[in-house]
C-alpha cells in the first residue's frame, strides 16, 4: 500500500460520496453547483483538519466545453484531463459485476490541501483498466453522459465500487455521507458486508438498522427531474441479481428504482440544503424526518485577492474563522471600494479577452450566471425591454451573463439563443455580454467583479443556491427571488433585496417587482445616495452573509448533527 494512502488510514473517517467534486478549476470533474459544493466541503474539511475521505469518479472526459456561435447556438466538446498529472494511482483494484461481466476499478488519489496543515484524500474511481472490455473502460469517462444504462453503471461503480475500494485500501469508515442519491447503491455493499459479519445470516438480506446507522443523506433538488430513476428491467439487466431486485423494490420504489427514495430509506440522518428546502423535501417525501443544514461556500476560494488582502490586514484569521467577518464594518470605506474596483477591472479584462467588448468600470454592472434551464428564469430581467431601456437612460447599466445548458436540455439551449437575441435588440442602450464555458475560474471573476448579483429562480424550485454567497465574500449584494438560502440571508436594504411575489405569482408579476427594486431602491442608491450608502450595503453582505453562509459553518453543523451525534 502506498505511503500516500497509508497516512490516511490510521484513524476512522467519514466517507463523502459525490458523483462530482470540483477539486480545482483545471480538473473538470464537476458540472455545476453540486460539484462546487462538494469541493468546498472538502476544502473546509482540510482547513479544519477533519477526518474525512471523498469518493467520486475520475471523469476523464469531464462534463463538456461549451462552444457558442455568435447567435448563441451551444455545442459541446469533451473536456479531457489526465489524472496522472494531478493524482497518484493507488495499488488497489476492486471489481463489480455489470451485465454478467466483471468490471475492474482502479483509484487515483488526489489530496485537497488546507490553508495550514490539513489534507483530505479524494479517491477518483476509474474503469479505464486494461483488463476491462472496451465499453467498460469508458464507464467513468463522461460526467453525466450517455443513456440510462450508462448512468446506472456509473452509479454502481460509485456506490458499490466505492465502498469496496475504501475497504481494499484499508480505510476505516465511521459514517457514509451521500451527497445526492447517485451513490445510494452503496447500501447493497454495506448490507452484504453486514451479512458476512453475522454468522447467523442466511443469504443476502438487508440489515436495515445496521446500514441506516452508517449512512447520512443530503438531498439537493426539489425538481423531480433531478432525482435519478431507472426501470427495473434495466436494473435487472445491469445488476443481474434477482434476490437484490426484490430488496430494491421494497426500498427504492415498486414501479421504478428511485435513487433518492433508496437513499432516504437507508439513511439515519437526512437533510435538505436550506430551511425552505427541508420543508419542500418533507412535502415531497412524507414520512421522512428531513433536517436543514444550509449550504455554504469556501471562504478563501471565492474571495478575490484584493478582499483577501483586506481581510488579512483587518481581520487576521478570517480564513479559519470566517465569523470574524462580522467585524468587516470596521474596514475603511475607501479600502473596500478600492478592492471592489480592482475586482471589477479584472472582470473587465476577462470580458475583453473573451469577447472584445469593453465594459465601462463606471457603469452599474449586473451579473447573472448559472445553469441555463427554464426554472432559473434567465430571461426574467429582459421581460420588458422598453422598461430596461428606460432604467438605463436614468441609471447607466451593463449586464454580464454566463451559463451552460445540459446537452439534452433543448429548452435551456433555446434560452441561451433567446438571451443572445435580446442582447442584440438592446444594443448599446444596455450593453449585454454572454461569456462562454462558465466554470469555476470564470465564476470567481464574476461573483467579485459585478455590483449586483441577480438570481431569479421560480419558487420553490431553488434548493439553496450558493452563487450569491460567493458574491457576499466580495461585498456584492444580491437581488434574488425569496427562495433557497436567500430566505435566510436577505435583510432588505442591508444585505441586498428580494424579488418577493408569492410562490404562485406569474412571471409578469415577478418581472414588475424586479424592475421596481432596480428603479426605486438599487440604482438610485448606487448613483444618487453617495458611495457611503452603497458601501454600507456591501459591508452588510459581508458581515451578515459571508460570516454565516460559508462551508466552515456548514461542515461544523454536519459534524455536530450528523457525523458524531
Amino acid at each position: 500500500m502506498p505511503d500516500a494512502v497509508d497516512i490516511y488510514t490510521r484513524r476512522p473517517r467519514v466517507a463523502y460520496f459525490s458523483m462530482e467534486i470540483a477539486l480545482r478549476e483545471d480538473i473538470p470533474t464537476y458540472a455545476g453547483g453540486l460539484g462546487i459544493l462538494a469541493g468546498d466541503t472538502m476544502r473546509s474539511a482540510a482547513d479544519l483538519q477533519l477526518p474525512m475521505v471523498a469518493v467520486t469518479l475520475v471523469s476523464r472526459a469531464g462534463y463538456f466545453k461549451q462552444v457558442l456561435t455568435a447567435d448563441g447556438v451551444q455545442t459541446e466538446e469533451p473536456d479531457h484531463w489526465h489524472p496522472e498529472a494531478h493524482a497518484a494511482l493507488t495499488d488497489a483494484k476492486v471489481s463489480v459485476h455489470l451485465e454478467g461481466r466483471r468490471v475492474w476499478i482502479q483509484a487515483w488519489l488526489y489530496e485537497v490541501r488546507g490553508q495550514e496543515m490539513g489534507a483530505i484524500p479524494v479517491l477518483l474511481l476509474d474503469t479505464d483498466v486494461a483488463d476491462n472490455a472496451i465499453d467498460d473502460r469508458d464507464i467513468t469517462h463522461h460526467l453525466y453522459g450517455g443513456d440510462d444504462a450508462y448512468r446506472l453503471k456509473q452509479e454502481v461503480v460509485l456506490g458499490v465500487g466505492g465502498v469496496k475500494m475504501l475497504y481494499a485500501l484499508g480505510f476505516r469508515i465511521r459514517q457514509y455521507h451521500l451527497n445526492e442519491g447517485h451513490a445510494a447503491l452503496l447500501a447493497l455493499e454495506l448490507a452484504q458486508r453486514a451479512a458476512y459479519d453475522d454468522p447467523a445470516a442466511t443469504g443476502p438480506s438487508f440489515d436495515l438498522a445496521r446500514v441506516r446507522a452508517q449512512c447520512n443523506f443530503t438531498t439537493h433538488t426539489p425538481v423531480e427531474a433531478g432525482h435519478d430513476q431507472f426501470s427495473y428491467d434495466l436494473v435487472a439487466k445491469i445488476l443481474g441479481d434477482p434476490a437484490r431486485l426484490q430488496e430494491l423494490r421494497n426500498f427504492g420504489g415498486q414501479d421504478r428504482l428511485n435513487m433518492t427514495r433508496l437513499a432516504l430509506n437507508f439513511s439515519d440522518y437526512i437533510n435538505g440544503v436550506a430551511k425552505r428546502h427541508a420543508e419542500v423535501s418533507r412535502s415531497m417525501f412524507p414520512g421522512y424526518h428531513v433536517h436543514a443544514i444550509t449550504n455554504g461556500v469556501h471562504p478563501y476560494t471565492w474571495t478575490a485577492p484584493g478582499f483577501s488582502q483586506l481581510y488579512n490586514r483587518h481581520l487576521p484569521g478570517w480564513c479559519h474563522e470566517p465569523d470574524l467577518l462580522v467585524r468587516a464594518d470596521q474596514i475603511p470605506d475607501d479600502a473596500v471600494w478600492q478592492a471592489h474596483m480592482e475586482a471589477k477591472q479584472t472582470l473587465a479584462e476577462v470580458v475583453r479577452g473573451q469577447t472584445g467588448v469593453e465594459l465601462d468600470p463606471g457603469r452599474f454592472t449586473i451579473g447573472f450566471a448559472r445553469r441555463m434551464t427554464a426554472y432559473k428564469r434567465p430571461e426574467l430581467l429582459f421581460s420588458d425591454l422598453a422598461e430596461l431601456r428606460r432604467l438605463a437612460e436614468a441609471f447607466p447599466l451593463q449586464i454580464v451573463l454566463a451559463g451552460k445548458a445540459h446537452p439534452r436540455d433543448d429548452v435551456g439551449k433555446q434560452l441561451i439563443m433567446r438571451l443572445h437575441g435580446l442582447a442584440a435588440e438592446l444594443g448599446s442602450a444596455v450593453p449585454v455580454v454572454y461569456l462562454r464555458d462558465y466554470d469555476m475560474a470564470l465564476a470567481r471573476h464574476l461573483v467579485a467583479g459585478v455590483d449586483l448579483w441577480l438570481n431569479t429562480p421560480r419558487p420553490p424550485l431553488e434548493a439553496s443556491g450558493t452563487s450569491g454567497m460567493k458574491a457576499s465574500f466580495n461585498g456584492v449584494p444580491s437581488l434574488s427571488s425569496l427562495d433557497g438560502w436567500w430566505i435566510e440571508g436577505c435583510v432588505p436594504g442591508v444585505t441586498g433585496w428580494a424579488i418577493d411575489p408569492a410562490d404562485d405569482a406569474s412571471d409578469v408579476t415577478a418581472a414588475a417587482c424586479l424592475y421596481h427594486r432596480l428603479g426605486e431602491d438599487i440604482l438610485p442608491l448606487y448613483y444618487r445616495d453617495g458611495r457611503a450608502a452603497w458601501i454600507a450595503v456591501m459591508k452588510g453582505a459581508i458581515t451578515k452573509n459571508a460570516s454565516r453562509f460559508n462551508s466552515h459553518h456548514m461542515l461544523r453543523r454536519y459534524v455536530s448533527d450528523a457525523y458524531f451525534d
